[in-house]
């Protein structure tokens, strides 16, 4: 019992420390963070730094394209991972087999191995510098996550439920909407989560396809904080405090069904 209160105590201060130095940082001056990087603001808690970065760096510009990048991702993602995922239950045969171990072998290959030929076509579709090829990438890359959560829920479902459905006279898209969807909030909101973080966060894809500044994303914008030979700590601080709040709210909504949402495909129900 005490290694285990250890570890714990250990793990939260390689936790809050850091996070504390963001917090602390972010309301310094730079000539402050250089004189006392790990000191208290001379002059007392200021919020300068949060004002400013709205007001001279069009923050609120980007934070509003992270938003709707982030929100249609997973939106459109989780829709097209749902049917995709009743469509593979319901087959229950090598076709479904065959069909999820595809989107499996999609969760191998990373995003970088695809940049070149990716570029290309995003290219010759004309989406470069546009948020709809920021959110058809975005998709297209977390689809197989999202497939692959979602069916080992779904696979948990009693088949008793369809069997019943169907007697009573309803198709595959009110089974859908009207019982597997209610069931599956739970895996729904967890893997809402999961996706949320990785599109929010998502530096690679807006580095590679958006070059004009009225498009960028906010960790694209965040690189314009550091230069060849300094960085501004404080604001860059400030904007990853910023961009770290949609985060949290999120998770602070949909807590109670992460875990649950989790496990609930790994074991048989």
């Amino acid at each position: 019992m005490f290694i285990r209160k250890s570890a714990v105590l250990i793990y939260a201060v390689l936790i809050l420390v850091p996070l504390l130095m963001v917090v602390l940082t972010s309301m310094k001056t730079l000539e402050q963070t250089f004189d006392n990087p790990l000191g208290i603001p001379v002059d007392g808690l200021i919020i300068d730094n949060f004002i400013n970065i709205f007001q001279e760096q069009t923050m609120a510009g980007y934070f509003v394209n992270s938003s709707v990048v982030t929100l249609s991702s997973v939106s459109l993602t989780l829709f097209f991972a749902a049917m995709i995922a009743f469509g593979i239950t319901r087959l229950n045969n090598w076709k479904g087999n065959v069909l999820f171990a595809l989107f499996t072998v999609g969760m191998m290959v990373p995003p970088q191995v695809n940049m070149v030929p990716l570029y290309s076509l995003v290219l010759d579709l004309g989406l470069t510098n546009s948020l709809l090829g920021l959110i058809l990438v975005n998709i297209a890359s977390t689809l197989p996550v999202g497939v692959f959560i979602l069916t080992g829920f779904m696979k948990t479902l009693p088949k008793e439920l369809f069997e019943a459905s169907t007697i009573d006279g309803a198709g595959n898209w009110r089974i859908f909407s009207k019982v597997v969807i209610p069931l599956s909030l739970p895996s729904l909101s967890a893997t809402a989560i999961f996706l949320f973080v990785m599109h929010w966060n998502d530096l690679l894809f807006p580095l590679l396809f958006i070059t004009d500044n009225a498009y960028k994303t906010l960790p694209l914008a965040l690189l314009d904080f550091q230069g060849q030979y300094s960085t501004n700590y404080p604001m860059l601080f400030t904007g990853v405090l910023i961009a770290s709040i949609p985060m949290v709210i999120m998770y602070i909504f949909l807590q109670r069904y992460f875990v649950a949402g989790m496990t609930s495909g790994t074991v048989k129900g």
